[in-house]
């Protein structure tokens, strides 16, 4: 058995509670090129930005973009259409999030306004597409010293341009805290019993929200309807993944997750648990593929006020989906029930306001609301096939 499948099976059983220290980190995964765009990340909690709850409730910037919010709530992307707008395009796959097209040498990603939990898609989110799309090509362009991925241009606030490549049909999810609400959440499995998930022996004794031993990897399979868990040794006795691909895969899904939560430690956040995507190129090298650390495939807190919070048995504060997802299991059965509430407009427009601020919180930059009213179809129809024809 290969060295990265016996290391997931056997993280330490020392437990740690305070998300601000960490060990130094001595892979060459992570030195950072010294230029200007890479700044080397330091974990002194003194150069840490603190960051607080009230700048997300109460802020001069969130009644800055509220109002552009609720007047996009009627012109949010939820379907694309562009097999009719841009010829030559020659087919879609709809996903949960992303539309795909293919473009014969190249993949074109739309990222849609649709919200899905629970394997259902449960509102529209105004400039949700453009956050996540602008978010993930932050991430790809600084997790180059980790990995190579399969970014070719960016023609359209909502669209990636891919290299074409064999997708690995896994999903990577890193977790670094006991938490989660879903019927796959690690917090699920473990308040119900579980103490070997997807390969990893877990200790008694842990609480909702407690950070784990170290970082662990809970692989599942990409069914069309649902994510199945899965261990290192099924993903490859059943075919899904070669050995060497896993244990490359598995490698880079872990140091990705390690810098992207001393990323998010730096301007305030801890970075709680996400999922990676891979594919293999027409060359061989291991890709990574999707999304990076967007507020959809991630969980993030407010790091300074949590582990008060956690020694008072209260949630962390957080900044991402979550709070959606308690609504809808508080009002309905949302795995079993098939027609869903509606998300009150709300906590739509709330949403919308959290994932624009992780943005510029993790970015350092302000979002871009859109200056004109043009319809977003339409916009992207026309960059697509500006962008494609130039790479004929």
């Amino acid at each position: 058995m290969a060295q990265c499948m016996r290391t997931t099976l056997n993280p330490p059983k020392t437990l740690l509670r305070n998300p601000t220290k960490s060990s130094p980190v001595s892979s060459p995964l992570f030195h950072l090129p010294k230029s200007k765009k890479h700044s080397r990340i330091s974990m002194s909690q003194q150069n840490q930005q603190e960051l607080s709850l009230d700048s997300l409730i109460s802020s001069t910037r969130k009644e800055e973009v509220l109002g552009a919010i609720k007047g996009s709530l009627s012109n949010c992307l939820w379907e694309t259409n562009l097999l009719k707008t841009v010829p030559a395009l020659k087919s879609k796959v709809r996903g949960k999030v992303r539309d795909i097209y293919d473009g014969g040498d190249y993949l074109v990603l739309v990222t849609t306004d649709r919200q899905s939990a629970f394997d259902k898609i449960l509102a529209s989110i105004p400039f949700k597409g453009q956050v996540l799309n602008e978010t993930s090509l932050w991430w790809f362009d600084r997790t180059r010293h980790i990995t190579q991925n399969a970014i070719v241009s960016s023609p359209d606030k909502n669209v990636t341009i891919a290299k074409k490549c064999s997708v690995f049909p896994v999903e990577f999810v890193v977790r670094g805290y006991v938490t989660g609400s879903t019927d796959t959440s690690l917090w699920t499995v473990y308040k119900n019993g579980v103490r070997n998930y997807c390969g990893n022996a877990l200790p008694d004794g842990l609480v909702k929200s407690q950070k784990l031993p170290s970082n662990i990897l809970t692989p599942t399979t990409k069914a069309d309807d649902h994510d199945v868990p899965i261990t290192p040794e099924e993903i490859v006795k059943s075919g899904l993944m070669t050995e060497a691909d896993y244990c490359e895969a598995s490698s880079k899904a872990l140091s990705l997750f390690e810098y992207g939560q001393r990323v998010a430690l730096e301007h305030g956040l801890i970075l709680v648990d996400t999922k990676y995507e891979f594919g293999k190129g027409s060359d061989g090298s291991v890709l990574l593929i999707d999304e990076v650390h967007t507020p959809d495939s991630s969980r993030y807190w407010i790091a300074h006020s949590y582990e008060e919070r956690i020694q008072k048995g209260l949630e962390p504060e957080n900044v991402d989906k979550e709070f959606l997802r308690l609504w809808f299991k508080d009002h309905c059965n949302p795995y079993e029930d098939k027609v869903l509430p509606d998300a009150p407009e709300d906590l739509v427009c709330e949403l919308a306001w959290r994932y624009i601020f992780l943005y510029e919180t993790i970015t350092k930059s302000k979002f871009e609301l859109p200056l004109t009213e043009e319809p977003i179809h339409d916009r992207i129809s026309r960059n697509v096939e500006l962008a494609l024809s130039s790479l004929r």
